[in-house]
């Protein structure tokens, strides 16, 4: 694990898709906060691709984001994945968790579990625990609009909980195989490979309670739109828990 203090902290391959044998699954969000400039780091993406790719914990789907923190790269190597966002991200939840600092590679459950995100039996402790509780049930459609897409988000059977939490939707694009070449920095020499890599994270607009979208997001240049997919969901406006989450790739539009 490789902590990086910082002086002031304030205060989404895309996931399968269900299966058959798999409708009795509970969606569990599951981010890692990584990044190429840290050593530590590579396990921890081999382990939510990994998590991903098998769906180890019975009883809950793993839908993953490899968020990129941004911290690291003025450290020898400016990841090209790395964003203002996600280090913000991993801030707030350094707030509504406790936590003193932010460190990669660091693995967030359902907006409630944190732990060094290379721990396999942390991991699928948090997600088990994470998959027996209450969740909104999600719908999440990509419509191409030429070189940008729409989003738009259904929500029902919101928990009570939620509901009188009050809640927020955001939608993440993801890329899965992704592959680097690092040429400085701790990871200098290696090639990494990366899947659910988080391409833009954004906040959806509330149409009503139950409806949320965001329209004209562009397909940047670099992105391969057959590996693309949106991972939507929805979390508390104080305690930052995830309520739901959905994703659907951009392939089978």
């Amino acid at each position: 694990m490789t902590r990086i203090w910082l002086l002031a902290i304030v205060c989404v391959a895309a996931a399968p898709l269900l299966r058959g044998d798999d409708t009795a699954r509970t969606p569990v969000l599951v981010e890692l906060f990584t990044s190429e400039g840290c050593s530590s780091c590579p396990p921890a993406d081999d382990l939510l691709s990994r998590l991903a790719r098998t769906q180890p914990v019975a009883g809950a789907q793993v839908i993953p984001l490899g968020l990129h923190v941004d911290y690291w790269d003025a450290l020898g190597w400016k990841d090209p994945l790395s964003s203002g966002d996600a280090t913000r991200r991993q801030q707030n939840y350094a707030a509504s968790l406790g936590n003193a600092d932010v460190y990669t590679p660091q693995m967030v459950v359902d907006g409630r579990d944190a732990f060094v995100g290379s721990d396999e039996r942390l991991a699928r402790d948090a997600i088990q625990r994470a998959a027996a509780r209450p969740h909104a049930r999600l719908a999440v459609r990509a419509v191409p609009d030429g070189s940008a897409i729409s989003i738009a988000l259904d929500v029902t059977a919101l928990p009570p909980d939620a509901a009188k939490e009050g809640v927020d939707a955001f939608a993440a694009i993801v890329e899965d195989g992704i592959t680097t070449i690092v040429k400085r920095g701790e990871n200098g020499g290696r090639t990494l490979h990366h899947d659910a890599g988080v391409r833009r994270l954004l906040t959806l607009s509330r149409k009503n309670d139950a409806a949320f979208a965001a329209s004209a997001i562009r397909l940047a240049d670099g992105w391969t739109p057959s590996r693309l997919a949106v991972v939507a969901f929805l979390a508390g406006r104080k305690t930052r828990h995830i309520w739901g989450v959905a994703s659907t790739p951009l392939a089978a539009r």
